[in-house]
């Protein structure tokens, strides 16, 4: 899968990464498998998407489809903040789509935001750039949960 994530408990964030060419599929499994976990509500999440090459969509009403079913799965979850980090223009417009439509979505409990640089995604998410930032979004913990 294209998206590869690591959980950080100890952080409360989930911090993810696209590479290469980026599906529908890729992005709607990555939503189900980590955020349909109990142990990750109310956390932060920081997308990458610098290594991303191409974005392969079927039709722009999935960008729709998939806020709304980001937004159902926070019922009940604490809110949270979710940072996009696109610094190529589709992914960007792609992004910001994703922000208006998710901010329709009655039950979102995710303020989203969309950036052109890391820096000002964890600046957004209220956070200090940790120093292993690179090493991480890079998969250098590997997919999966970082220790605590």
């Amino acid at each position: 899968m294209p998206i590869e994530h690591t959980i950080d408990h100890a952080r409360r964030l989930v911090l993810a990464k696209g590479k290469g060419t980026l599906t529908d599929e890729d992005v709607f499994s990555y939503q189900r498998t980590v955020w349909s976990r109990e142990d990750v509500a109310g956390y932060d999440e920081l997308m990458d998407m610098t290594e991303v090459q191409q974005i392969a969509l079927p039709s722009i009403e999935r960008v729709r489809d998939l806020a709304k079913v980001s937004a159902s799965m926070d019922v009940g979850r604490p809110r949270s903040r979710f940072a996009i980090v696109a610094p190529s223009d589709l992914a960007f417009g792609l992004g910001r789509m994703y922000e208006m439509y998710r901010d329709l979505q009655a039950q979102s409990g995710r303020e989203v935001g969309v950036f052109r640089r890391v820096k000002d995604a964890w600046r957004f998410l209220g956070r200090e750039e940790p120093a292993d930032s690179g090493a991480i979004l890079s998969g250098g913990e590997g997919p999966g949960d970082a220790s605590p």
